[in-house]
């Protein structure tokens, strides 16, 4: 009996091949997604031996992205990407216009045409939005503020570049590309009225209906006790969004599944949600590794070895100083800008679409689509040496350079207090670190009882927000002595640590205890074993969630207080 699956072989082929290669790299302690790429070089057409189907292969790949998105959407919500807006926007924007100049420049030195030289350039501007959540996650950075900033930057990438695919066509024919493309005035502006006005109404949809829908349907699920149906509903969910948000308004599945993970997010069943879709996510992103890899051309390095490592300069280096000369320029700390650069510095999917795209409308040469795969490959394998370098680098700049200090520790109106505070902040007050969903509710209670308080969020846009609400904010990580002391923790009555991201909480309290030793402690703890440990060192008190949590910490906080409010 003839057994012709491609399905199954491409499936087969694709872990199997993952699996070996992926253990060796880490034997040798390089990142497992090396051996990933590598094992699509082995199985793609490319190389001898087994060849998998490269359609099916991409289409697996693109199940991974949307489940991966969707798990970011679960724990980005839409106040997290408001939060960002200041830098994520302007940045995104500035960040892509200087790597399409660098690549525009490069190919037009090598002689190509416009149409092609614009595309290339276009082509190395946006990241993969897979492998930075894949760097974050690696090391528990992606609900930082610095790991929102980075997702928040590059889902705006991802919403220019939805934008560049559909403008494209119309503007081929002026660029050189095939003539049958060739637009007039009035369907350009048409065609960018139009996608605006689908991505508009997607995005209004998911704010409007979605999250009221989503949540009310998880819990009806939810309701039967069956964990295979609850499983089942959310990655039903997903992917449906997913293809609905393509099918319907011209949406990426990328950004269709990280809206439909946002909305997701209003439910209680949020955290529960993330769990069941974690082992599916984990399998299919692999995938889109050995889907990179199946498209790579070995020949192209040995044919144009100084093209490649030129494409390699801009994407990790010249991306890279730019990202983070434009985050120094808003203020943010070294720190933030090494971050936010070493994420930058790959290209991905999108790139291979833009690439595709333009080899499609005659502007793009089968060279730049190769140079493209090439840069990408290699950036995507130096990802995680270049996370692994940024703290090295930043301690080295910081004890060779004083500008390096200067700016690491800069002058911030926001990361002290203002003169004209009143002294009830100053003496008495609870110091409430973090100001996401719980941070807020405990404020909220706070606030309602008259009880005064100092919030000190590593957030500068949500300082500076609270600061107009006439509320008193200190911009800065608690981590850090000095945000305690312009909190005046020395004078405080309580300290609330209600951050949503993992922080070192043992360091707050430590700074805390030295400068206020009668100081009261109530902290959060975000999983089990963080309670257990955190119980068993006598921190504090401590609570554990974050729905009833919010409940609980505050009704607790606003009770221990309340002597202290009538005074």
């Amino acid at each position: 009996m003839e057994h012709n699956l491609p399905l199954i072989t491409t499936i087969a082929a694709g872990f199997g091949m993952a699996l070996l290669l992926g253990f060796i790299a880490e034997r040798v302690h390089v990142p497992a997604l090396v051996g990933y790429l590598i094992a699509g070089i082995v199985i793609g057409p490319m190389t001898p031996g087994i060849v998998a189907d490269m359609s099916i292969a991409s289409q697996l790949a693109e199940i991974g992205v949307m489940l991966l998105m969707f798990g970011v959407g679960l724990h980005f919500s839409l106040g997290d990407l408001l939060t960002v807006k200041r830098i994520a926007i302007p940045g995104a924007v500035a960040q892509m216009s200087l790597a399409t100049l660098l690549g525009l420049l490069l190919a037009r030195f090598w002689g190509w045409e416009w149409g092609d030289a614009l595309v290339f350039g276009l082509s190395l501007s946006c990241a993969s939005t897979v492998v930075l959540l894949k760097a974050l996650e690696a090391r528990g950075v992606l609900e930082t503020m610095n790991g929102r900033i980075a997702v928040g930057w590059l889902v705006v990438e991802d919403l220019a570049t939805v934008l560049i695919l559909v403008l494209l066509p119309p503007l081929a024919g002026i660029l050189g590309g095939d003539v049958s493309t060739v637009a007039d005035q009035d369907s350009l502006w048409a065609a960018i009225g139009k996608t605006l006005l689908q991505i508009t109404a997607f995005i209004a949809l998911m704010l409007v209906a979605g999250r009221r829908v989503i949540p009310w349907l998880l819990w009806q699920v939810a309701r039967t006790g069956s964990r295979e149906m609850f499983t089942l509903s959310v990655i039903a969910t997903a992917i449906g969004i997913a293809y609905g948000a393509t099918t319907l308004f011209n949406v990426s599945f990328a950004l269709g599944a990280f809206f439909a993970g946002m909305v997701m997010r209003e439910s209680e069943f949020s955290h529960r949600a993330a769990t069941e879709s974690l082992p599916l996510r984990d399998a299919f992103s692999v995938l889109f590794f050995v889907s990179v890899g199946m498209l790579f051309d070995p020949t192209i390095l040995v044919e144009a070895p100084i093209k490649v490592l030129a494409t390699v300069l801009i994407i990790i280096l010249g991306k890279s100083l730019a990202a983070a000369a434009l985050v120094l320029v808003f203020r943010y700390p070294l720190n933030t800008a090494l971050t936010v650069a070493a994420s930058l510095a790959q290209i991905g999917e999108f790139s291979f679409i833009l690439a595709g795209l333009g080899l499609t409308l005659g502007l793009a040469s089968p060279e730049a689509m190769n140079l493209i795969l090439a840069g990408a490959l290699i950036s995507i394998a130096l990802n995680p040496l270049v996370f692994a370098f940024v703290p090295a680098l930043q301690r080295g700049l910081l004890a060779r350079f004083s500008i390096a200090r200067r700016l690491n520790q800069r002058e911030d109106p926001y990361a002290q207090l203002p003169m004209s505070t009143d002294r009830k902040y100053l003496e008495g007050q609870v110091v409430l670190v973090g100001f996401g969903r719980v941070g807020q509710r405990v404020a909220t209670a706070l606030g309602e009882r008259n009880i005064p308080y100092v919030v000190a969020e590593q957030n500068r846009e949500c300082v500076e927000d609270l600061r107009k609400k006439g509320i008193a904010a200190v911009y800065g990580d608690a981590i850090d002595p000095g945000v305690l002391i312009q909190a005046h923790i020395a004078k405080a009555a309580m300290l609330v640590v209600a951050t949503s991201s993992p922080v070192d909480v043992r360091t707050v309290v430590d700074i805390a205890r030295t400068l206020n030793p009668d100081i009261e402690v109530v902290v959060r703890a975000h999983n089990a074993d963080e309670l257990r440990l955190l119980r068993s060192e006598n921190i504090g008190i401590t609570f554990l969630g974050e729905d009833e949590l919010a409940k609980s910490m505050s009704h607790y906080v606003v009770e221990r207080f309340a002597p202290a409010a009538g005074r």
